[in-house]
């Protein structure tokens, strides 16, 4: 934990650069071991300087006025240490130099462009996705509080050192009693978000340099886990009596069939049920992690559940297509219909996106270019993912052939 701990100021002359026995005096600030000289603009004689007062020596007019200046920039000195104190901020001997040179360029601080960075991003975000940039930054402010013991820092001390720490705070970082550590790709999208909020402070010129340029962000590939076609047909086929397994297990279903996310599944409403250039019922719509456009035409297992909410006492009082129900409760809800239909996986709602992309399309022939398209992705290569995943499926399925044919 880095803390202010020493602080001296020192007056002295370079005696070897005098000329005519004339030499500059300076003012030696040190702040926690690290100096920073100051030359104050003002000669005086090597016979007349004496080292341990830090003063001159005599009573004449010269070295009298000589005097109450050095005192007063003593006075100066201290006085903006004991402001920038007072400021619980962190701040280097640097600082002071510029303070008292009166060179001092707005001094940002860490908070201030977490302010900024919200203030500014608040219409251009979601607000989902500006309430994830809200938790990486109390992560944030938990190890600056935990590494420098302030709560706050001078946005110049963000540098390699600052991002290496924080990555290592998050790894031994809970952030609930009884839940594993953070892993890989977690710390990594935290790290992803301070490099976005430090890219800003950089082209800003808040920062005189950017401290990601040697730091690498490295993300782990997971295969996207998605359900088998027995899988997915053992969930569409599941009875109960416990009516929200069943509307849970619908809105499963229908993202299954059409690649669309919750988050975009809860905005759809009758308006976006249009007719296509096929004369066929499609949703168009626009992502809202990303605001792309996706355009879907219906497939008849997608449609069949429309129509069985269209008058259901679910959305009867609003205009949403489908029930609607929090994001925990459907993935709480998941867990006990993965359990009834004997599926192993972590059943999520995401994995019916994943479903789509895998079983329901590409697996039937459904070319790569289309699936892209279907899912609303903005490069092609965010898709190939899934290709690898069912490429994986195609050797083993011929590897079971092999072992048939032998």
């Amino acid at each position: 934990m880095r803390t202010s701990s020493t602080f001296s100021i020192l007056f002295w002359i370079y005696a070897s650069r005098a000329v005519n026995d004339k030499t500059t005096i300076y003012v030696r600030i040190t702040l926690n071991g690290q100096p920073i000289n100051v030359s104050l603009k003002r000669k005086i004689s090597v016979s007349t300087w004496n080292s341990k007062t830090q003063r001159a020596n005599g009573g004449s007019k010269s070295s009298k006025a000589l005097n109450l200046y050095l005192n007063e920039v003593q006075s100066t000195i201290y006085r903006i240490y004991e402001q920038l104190k007072l400021e619980d901020k962190s701040f280097t001997s640097q600082s002071i130099k510029e303070l008292f040179l009166g060179e001092s360029k707005t001094r940002f601080s860490f908070k201030d462009l977490i302010d900024y960075h919200n203030d500014k991003m608040q219409h251009k975000l979601h607000k989902n996705t500006l309430g994830q940039y809200k938790t990486s930054q109390r992560y944030m402010l938990s190890y600056v509080l935990d590494e420098y013991g302030k709560s706050d820092i001078v946005l110049k001390e963000l540098d390699y050192g600052f991002i290496v720490g924080f990555e290592n705070y998050l790894r031994c970082l809970t952030p609930k009693p009884g839940q594993p550590k953070i892993g890989n790709n977690t710390a990594m999208k935290h790290i992803k978000r301070l490099r976005r909020m430090v890219t800003l402070a950089y082209r800003m010129e808040w920062l005189d340099r950017d401290p990601f340029v040697n730091y690498k962000i490295r993300i782990e590939k997971k295969e996207r886990e998605f359900l088998t076609a027995d899988e997915l047909r053992n969930i569409e086929e599941l009875t109960s009596s416990i009516e929200r397994l069943i509307t849970v297990r619908d809105i499963f279903i229908f993202s299954c069939y059409t690649g669309i996310s919750y988050v975009d599944i809860v905005e759809l409403t009758d308006n976006n049920i249009v007719l296509g250039m096929d004369s066929n019922p499609w949703i168009m719509a626009e992502r809202v992690k990303t605001g792309t456009p996706f355009k879907i035409p219906l497939l008849k297992r997608a449609e069949a559940l429309l129509e069985k909410y269209k008058d259901h006492p679910r959305t009867q009082n609003s205009r949403n297509i489908l029930p609607r129900l929090s994001n925990q409760k459907l993935n709480s809800y998941l867990k006990e219909i993965a359990d009834l239909c004997g599926i192993k996986k972590n059943l999520t709602f995401h994995m019916a996106r994943h479903t789509f992309a895998t079983t329901v399309t590409l697996s039937n022939g459904v070319p790569i270019e289309t699936v892209s398209k279907l899912l609303g992705h903005t490069k092609l290569s965010t898709t190939q993912i899934y290709a690898r995943v069912v490429e994986k499926k195609v050797s083993e399925d011929m590897g079971k052939l092999q072992s048939i044919l032998i």
